[in-house]
Order: C-alpha cells, then structure tokens, then sequence
C-alpha cells in the first residue's frame, strides 16, 4: 500500500510540474499580446492558465512540498494571470448601478447559437423579460424561430446587410427614426452588424449590434474593430450604444485597445457569457461560463442602472440585460 502511495505521489508531482511549466509558459507568453495579434490569442484563456497554475500548486502542496521548481514556475504564471485580470475585475467591483425613478432603457444582448436547442423556452423567457431593444446574434437556423415569435411585440427589425444567413439584427418595439446595415461581403474580416436610430424625450440615440469572428487566426478581428471605429465615428457617441457578441476578452490586449479606440464606457465587466451547457456538436458541456465575451458599450449620455446576466437557456451564450438611464 505504502508503495501505491509512494507512486502515485511521484505521478501528482510530475502533474504538477508540468502543468505548472505549461501553463506558465502559456501565461506568460500571452503578455507578448501587447505586440503581436497571434501571441494576443492566448490571452483569452488566461483564466484557464490561472486555474491550471492553481491546481498545480495544491498538486505540490499535497505530494509534501517537494522541491522548489514547481513553486517558482506556478507564482511567475500567476503574477502574469493576475496582470491581465485584475484591471478588469477591480474596475468591474467598482461600478455600482443604482435605482433611477424616472425613464430606463432595457437591452437584451443575446448570441441565440443557430444550434439552440430550446427556442421555444428561449422565445417565452425573452418575453418575460421584456426588455426595450433587443440586440440578437446568429438568428437563424434553429434559432430563426425566436425572432419570429417575437414579432408581435417586438414589429421593427433591422438586419445586417451581407447575404442570408444573417447572423445579427436589432429588434424594437418602437420604430427606428433611420436604420442600417454594417455588413459588406462574406470573408472572415467582414463586420456582421446592423445600426438603428431610435428616439426619446431627450432626442436621438442609435444602438449598433455586431457579431466578430474569433480571434484566431489573428488579423481578422482587429480588421473588423478597425471597420466598427470607423462606423462609430459616424454617430454621435453621447447617447451611443453598442452591443454585440465580440468574441474577445476583456484581458486580451485586443479588447484594451478596442475600448480606446471606440471612445466608449464598456458596461460589461468581467461578465462570462461563454459557454452555456453543450456548446459543440460533440455534447461538451461546462457547468459555468468561462470566458467573457458579449460586451455592451454606451456612451456618457447613458448611466449603469442594473447590468446581469441571465438564466442558461438553449443557446451555447449566456444572455446579458442591462439597463441604462439618462445621465443627469
């Protein structure tokens, strides 16, 4: 018995190297994302590089704190972690929302995954929620049946405009003042969106939906930021709101340079939408969301009042509401 503990010891001290020696190397190399778009891809699984250095701590931990090889490894990872997450998180705990008494504005921002695999129960929650304006991702397939049971109460849509499948478009239940496309071709840099213009008793505001593609290969994403910066500059960003699926992290590099350069407050803090239940035709399945990357932008025109996330529905995102108010 002594010597099956013995073995299995050395095999959680080997784990625990080399998982240590992987991850913080993974870690680590993703603070090269501040000069190259390929090494900015790992910064998106920095949580995951973070728990695995964890693990390997507590691997060392157990097994009698043999050497100092492990250690050192695990910290240097951690430290590079903790760089690029605590912004992000420390900003998130400092913004607080708060009740308002006069008029709000609801937003739904939802990827609906063409795979959902409960429509139905998707269409009756949205419904129940009843939010203003909703901002919808990969409407269709299986999913193209939410929208079309929506339409009583939500009549006005706007579309992007590259070929169909569609994958986002703005529903309201008010009828947009001006509204358009964003979209132009089909090639992997394309900026899948779509803009409308809405009024209310402080005058005009315009919300923009958009849908990236992911973030690797690298080029094709901060292709589309580069064409979103753009398309803003052409709105007033006071009472500017954008919302969309980005597929980007609020730790990579990517992201940091895009709230810049957008000139815009980024409403969503360290808020994982990412994934909810099986998200791949393989059945694979996280119990809680990992990475977070469905973000809402609004302008200094707006104020926080509640931002959260909603319930695991039958797409493989997390819905996020927020609420915002006219600042005073």
């Amino acid at each position: 018995m002594k010597t099956i503990l013995r073995a299995l010891a050395e095999l959680l001290r080997a784990a625990a190297l080399l998982m240590a020696a992987g991850c913080s190397a993974l870690a680590l190399a993703a603070q090269g994302g501040r000069f190259s778009d390929r090494l900015d891809v790992l910064t998106h699984f920095t949580p995951i590089w973070f728990t695995g250095l964890i693990v390997a701590t507590l691997f060392w931990v157990v097994t009698g704190r043999n050497g100092r090889t492990t250690p050192l490894l695990a910290l240097a990872g951690i430290l590079s972690a903790l760089t690029l997450m605590i912004p992000e998180i420390s900003t998130g705990a400092r913004m607080k929302g708060g009740k308002v008494d006069g008029e709000t504005l609801t937003i739904l921002q939802f990827n609906l995954w063409g795979l959902n695999r409960d429509p139905g129960a998707t269409a009756r929650w949205i419904l129940n929620t009843d939010p203003d304006i909703i901002v919808f991702e990969e409407g269709f397939d299986r999913a193209g049946i939410i929208p079309k049971r929506l339409a009583k109460r939500y009549p006005h849509r706007t579309t992007c405009s590259e070929p169909w499948p569609c994958s986002t478009m703005i529903l309201s239940k008010r009828k947009p003042s001006a509204e358009g496309g964003l979209s132009a071709g089909v090639s992997t840099a394309s900026l899948s969106g779509a803009w409308a213009t809405f009024r209310d008793d402080r005058g005009p505001f315009t919300v923009i939906g958009v849908h990236y593609t992911w973030p690797w290969p690298a080029g094709p994403q901060q292709q589309q930021t580069a064409r979103l910066s753009k398309v803003i500059d052409g709105f007033p960003r006071e009472r500017l709101i954008v919302s969309g699926d980005f597929n980007s992290t609020p730790w990579s590099f990517s992201l940091k340079r895009q709230d810049r350069l957008f000139g815009l407050e980024r409403r969503t803090r360290a808020m994982a939408t990412w994934p909810a239940g099986d998200f791949s035709r393989m059945h694979f399945a996280i119990p809680f969301p990992v990475l977070p990357i469905d973000h809402v932008y609004a302008g200094e025109g707006w104020r926080t009042v509640e931002v959260r996330r909603g319930p695991m529905l039958g797409s493989d995102h997390y819905p996020v509401i927020i609420t915002l108010a006219p600042a005073t």
